[in-house]
């Protein structure tokens, strides 16, 4: 299987979706203990959810699982959120701290650098091509990388999850009318709230793309799951809240995608 599916549009938005895959290598997957084939920790439904909001979105999607390695993580494995309970480069735990792997059946370090070879390069690859690509176009680009996760996760945080959280790195990856048209948008979601920089500040991703005095801009949005989906097994997307939550996402993608003379690379 391909580890990476593009969709390629004219829009200077593309969307980076890192976590939805679901393919485990077979090789892998036997490896894994019940916990780590449940694949709880997915971005589940993140295509359909966003498939379609914005005509000429470009699309770059994981088709492997986090488990196998995780896109979103710093190649080099250096921690996001230092001293903060998190998951690795090839994750050995899930999002509540328990083993994913069967005893002695970890990935070795030599193990993650061909997986990081084999699955993580070529989303990132495919990620910077397309960047390049819309910005040879419209003179800059923005990143807007696609994640969801469950509402409650004490391990990694306390309480409940807002519905919408924006990461921008304290604002530095993108231009502050980007961020501030994103936030405007969910300030007045009814029934929604939301958060910026709070516990997801942008993961790798954001932070290594966003570099806006190049001209290439990068957002991250943490939708928690309990907006379009169910949270727990068999994770049922919820076409009801989805009619609800994808309006406003598609207000969102809409400001973003508009031709904006302040965000080309001077």
């Amino acid at each position: 299987m391909n580890p990476v599916h593009v969709e390629q549009g004219t829009s200077p938005v593309v969307l980076g979706q890192p976590h939805g895959g679901t393919h485990v290598p077979e090789e892998f997957g036997a490896r894994l203990n019940e916990r780590g084939k449940g694949l709880a920790d997915t971005d589940w439904h993140i295509a359909r959810l966003y498939d379609g909001l914005l005509l000429g979105q470009t699309v770059v999607s994981a088709s492997f699982h986090r488990y196998v390695i995780d896109a979103n993580r710093d190649p080099e494995g250096h921690s996001l959120y230092p001293g903060q309970n998190t998951t690795g480069l090839c994750p050995t735990t899930d999002f509540d701290g328990n083993p994913i792997w069967l005893d002695g059946e970890e990935p070795s370090e030599s193990e993650c650098e061909q997986r990081r070879l084999s699955f993580h390069k070529p989303y990132h690859d495919a990620l910077s091509a397309e960047i390049a690509r819309v910005k040879a176009i419209h003179g800059y680009a923005i990143l807007y990388d696609c994640h969801s996760i469950r509402s409650h996760i004490p391990f990694l945080f306390d309480g409940t999850l807002p519905v919408f959280s924006i990461g921008t790195n304290g604002g530095v990856t993108c231009a502050r009318s980007i961020e501030s048209a994103t936030v405007d948008i969910c300030k007045n979601a009814v029934g929604y709230d939301h958060v910026v920089n709070g516990r997801f500040k942008g993961g790798w991703t954001t932070r290594h793309y966003g570099q806006p005095e190049t001209g290439v801009h990068a957002i991250q949005m943490e939708l928690a799951q309990r907006a379009y989906m169910d949270e727990a097994v068999p994770w049922a997307y919820r076409p009801d809240l989805a009619a609800q939550l994808r309006p406003y996402l598609t207000q969102i993608l809409t400001a973003l995608g508009q031709d904006i003379q302040e965000y080309k690379d001077e």
